[in-house]
């Protein structure tokens, strides 16, 4: 039989019965648009986390008190409330690591802020004159703290700009913030600079911050010499582990610890948290396409039944064609073609309807979203081979059958 006619005859069985024909390419559709959806969803997820991550700096090597907890399903944390890392320790650093490239000293809080009639409850960072080195920030009007607003311990501040939609009207601009006076924790302080925009979002979110000196917060907020983070960026990526290394010695025999177990800081590798969480996204990516996978297999079933009841709709015309010379052969292959013809258009609609509503996700900004070329082929040749395996079997048994029953059923 010739491929043409295996294909004529494909459309006509298909076609005759448009209404059962469309329902079970549906739920095809319905199956692979899930999976493009859901695993775009997932890679946008990853991408986002990732450019977030990258954004705060380039080969940073983060320091903070107390060791690292962890916690159910290995996840893991630093202690963060302790006090054990001082400016000394920080000084030292810079000194006698020859990889440090910048540094910058770090003491954080939340505080109200007000100005005028309006406030805000906003995460406060006391730092210096290198932050926007070590943490890739740019100003966008103004200027950053200086290193004599530091030994000073001037009382300015650096703002970003959802604090000036919050504190100075959504209509405010940048400029207008420059040589305000706000109040931080009832201190007034002087803003000096708005940073550009970065994005992010709740406690995260990096325009929803000021900076100040970090002399200023340890004076006046605090009351100790204690910092919450040191931040280093090392000059080469291929330095990043022995500059862990170096740092870690370094504040070990500072802090007179023997055991290293017995840390009371903490020296996180950016590269290695970028990973760990990229490989969480990784796995969520995969158990969300596995969950929409589900409904492909519905699909699958949808198709094995069609093809079934159809098998016993053309009986008398399998047992003609097999009087007249068709062989088992040829039977198989005029089902399969027909049950990978469905499940192959429903699954090209299904792409494209998958794309189309993961477009839509980001467009309307309800999620980030990423259809890769991997998931669209990969999509496709599921929906293929989903016609082939649950398509066997009903074709199989169209070719078994006796022709000589097969004519006499009615």
């Amino acid at each position: 039989m010739k491929l043409s006619d295996t294909i004529e005859e494909t459309f006509l069985a298909l076609s005759s019965n448009k209404a059962r024909t469309g329902l079970t390419i549906l739920g095809i559709v319905i199956g692979i648009s899930s999976v493009i959806v859901m695993v775009s969803v997932g890679q946008g997820a990853t991408s986002s986390i990732q450019a977030s991550i990258e954004s705060t700096g380039s080969n940073l090597l983060m320091i903070t008190p107390g060791a690292l907890r962890t916690f159910g399903a290995g996840a893991r944390s630093a202690g963060g409330t302790a006090q054990s890392l001082t400016v000394d320790d920080a000084t030292a650093i810079v000194n006698q690591v020859s990889s440090v490239q910048y540094m910058t000293p770090e003491v954080t809080g939340r505080y109200q802020v007000v100005y005028k009639g309006n406030n805000s409850n906003t995460s406060v960072m006391g730092t210096s004159d290198t932050y926007p080195q070590v943490r890739n920030l740019s100003v966008d009007q103004g200027v950053f703290i200086t290193s004599q607003d530091v030994d000073n311990v001037s009382k300015i501040a650096v703002i970003g700009p959802t604090v000036v939609t919050d504190l100075f009207g959504t209509d405010a601009v940048a400029s207008d913030a420059i040589g305000q006076t706000i109040k931080i924790n009832k201190m007034e302080f002087k803003v000096v600079g708005v940073t550009k925009a970065k994005g992010g979002s709740g406690f995260q979110n990096q325009d929803d911050r000021i900076y100040i000196p970090y002399t200023v917060s340890q004076r006046y907020f605090t009351g100790n010499k204690y910092l919450s983070e040191i931040d280093l960026q090392i000059s080469s990526p291929d330095l990043m582990t022995s500059a862990q290394n170096d740092v870690t010695s370094l504040l070990l025999s500072r802090h007179n610890i023997a055991d290293s177990t017995s840390a009371d800081f903490t020296v996180q590798n950016q590269a290695d948290i970028l990973s760990s969480i990229s490989s969480v996204s990784q796995t969520l990516t995969i158990l969300l396409g596995a969950i929409a996978g589900i409904s492909l297999l519905v699909g699958g079933i949808g198709i094995m039944n069609m093809m079934l009841t159809t098998v016993t709709e053309r009986t008398r015309e399998i047992g003609l064609r097999k009087a007249i010379g068709a062989k088992a052969k040829d039977i198989t292959f005029q089902f399969l073609t027909e049950a990978v013809v469905l499940t192959f258009s429903g699954g090209v609609i299904g792409v494209f309807l998958g794309w189309i509503i993961s477009w839509g996700i980001k467009y309307f900004n309800l999620y980030q979203t990423q259809v890769s070329l991997f998931s669209v082929i990969l999509a496709v040749a599921v929906s293929a081979a989903i016609g082939i395996v649950f398509g066997y079997y009903p074709a199989k048994r169209a070719a078994k059958l006796n022709p000589i029953e097969a004519l006499r059923y009615e």
